[in-house]
């Protein structure tokens, strides 16, 4: 015969009431263990009784460190314990007193995140889950990405998450200085995972661009400088990324005055304005220094051609002769097609190569930098073919009045 055992909801945070604090008197021997046990487990029913779930937050994490420090008790059973304390934030009477509890608990989470950082993003992403409040979503979240940086088996938990960083920053409805805080965290944790170099630039293009240069940021963009020349580093490094807007962003722009970082300004600049030969005159003046930042020469060059031929596309009519590749790129007449070749499976150019002729006809070229004058250029561009369809469309309305005409008097002649 089945037996019917009465239970309540709150049995399990009384159990771990006890659990702990057996735990936490354990080396007192009985005579002062079971006198603590029993006070505390009456406190905790008091705190049940009244609806003090703040109160009970506090009671329940006081010994929250032994817990996780514990070598007998298994990483399951403690993810089920610190799961019952992060389902108080369910009971809570207001959103407030929810994001209190919320605040206290990853308080004690974050605390030596050096030990278990794994299990302790776990369960910061199931007291996420239960928060009602946005804030306080985004608030554990965040406190989530501290521990991730104590490892790459924590930083393996939330790099999944960072695809939905945008959707995240939505849902939550947080401010610029939020968001630049996210931003950072996120970079500073892809900085050091291997094969994420492309994931690390482009959240690096998130935070930078929360600096717009008013008053406000005065203060804290001097912060932004080591991940500004970060940015510039990686994009010339980077074998696929010929075009970026890093010269119109103010976090970047102060770099052409700083000691320090002037030199990476400058070779952003070589880079997205200059050509070649601009590249090999800096490259004499700072060998040294682009070898402190993991730079190889012999990329660069292939890099700062490919670079000088976009620019050659830009400032042509159409029409780019051998001569002047060869004279931009610093090549042999018998290498310019190669370089032809090499730029268009880089999906950077769209030409026709006459050969000939010795000219090189251009149809689409990728815009180093894509600021104000190119957006210019293109509404201009637009303006033009949308006349161009007008026109046309005036056209073949006023050929099929006069074709509906004639079709008219041809019946009338009929009759």
């Amino acid at each position: 015969m089945a037996t019917i055992v009465n239970t309540t909801e709150e049995e399990p945070m009384l159990a771990v009431v006890r659990s702990t604090a057996e735990l936490a008197w354990a080396d007192g021997g009985a005579e002062v263990a079971d006198p603590e046990v029993a006070r505390l487990c009456a406190e905790a029913q008091q705190h049940v009784l009244a609806g003090r779930w703040l109160d009970m937050a506090t009671l329940m994490l006081a010994s929250a460190d032994l817990l996780l420090l514990a070598p007998r008790l298994s990483d399951k059973d403690l993810e089920c314990t610190l799961t019952v304390i992060c389902n108080l934030v369910t009971k809570a009477g207001s959103e407030d007193e929810a994001l209190e509890i919320a605040k206290l608990i990853c308080a004690k989470l974050t605390h030596q995140p050096g030990e278990k950082p794994t299990l302790r993003i776990k369960v910061l992403f199931s007291l996420y889950n239960l928060l009602p409040s946005l804030s306080g979503k985004a608030l554990v979240y965040r406190k989530a990405l501290e521990l991730a940086a104590a490892g790459k088996a924590a930083a393996d938990c939330v790099v999944p998450t960072f695809k939905n960083i945008d959707a995240f920053v939505a849902y939550w409805g947080i401010g610029k200085p939020e968001q630049r805080d996210l931003f950072l965290a996120v970079t500073r944790i892809l900085k050091d995972q291997k094969g994420m170099t492309k994931e690390y630039f482009k959240f690096l293009n998130k935070y930078l661009p929360t600096f717009d240069g008013s008053a406000d940021d005065a203060d804290a963009i001097g912060a932004a400088k080591e991940e500004a020349a970060a940015a510039i580093i990686e994009f010339v490094k980077s074998s696929d990324l010929y075009q970026c807007d890093l010269l119109d962003m103010p976090a970047v722009a102060q770099l052409e005055k700083d000691e320090k970082y002037q030199p990476v300004y400058e070779l952003l600049k070589i880079f997205l304005t200059q050509r070649l030969e601009s590249y090999l005159a800096f490259q004499t003046a700072n060998s040294t220094l682009l070898q402190g930042y993991g730079l190889v020469h012999e990329e660069c060059i292939t890099k700062m051609r490919l670079m000088s031929l976009l620019d050659l596309s830009g400032h042509c009519s159409g029409e780019i002769p051998y001569s002047a590749i060869t004279k931009a790129l610093e090549i042999n007449d018998d290498e310019v097609e190669y370089w032809i070749v090499k730029a268009i499976s880089s999906k950077i150019l769209d030409c026709k190569v006459d050969q000939l002729n010795q000219l090189v006809i251009v149809s689409r070229h990728t815009a180093r930098v894509f600021g104000m004058p190119q957006w210019q250029s293109l509404r201009s561009k637009l303006g033009v073919w949308r006349g161009n369809i007008a026109n046309a469309i005036n056209t073949i309305q006023a050929n099929k009045v006069t074709e509906d005409g004639g079709q008219g008097m041809q019946g009338l002649m009929i009759r």
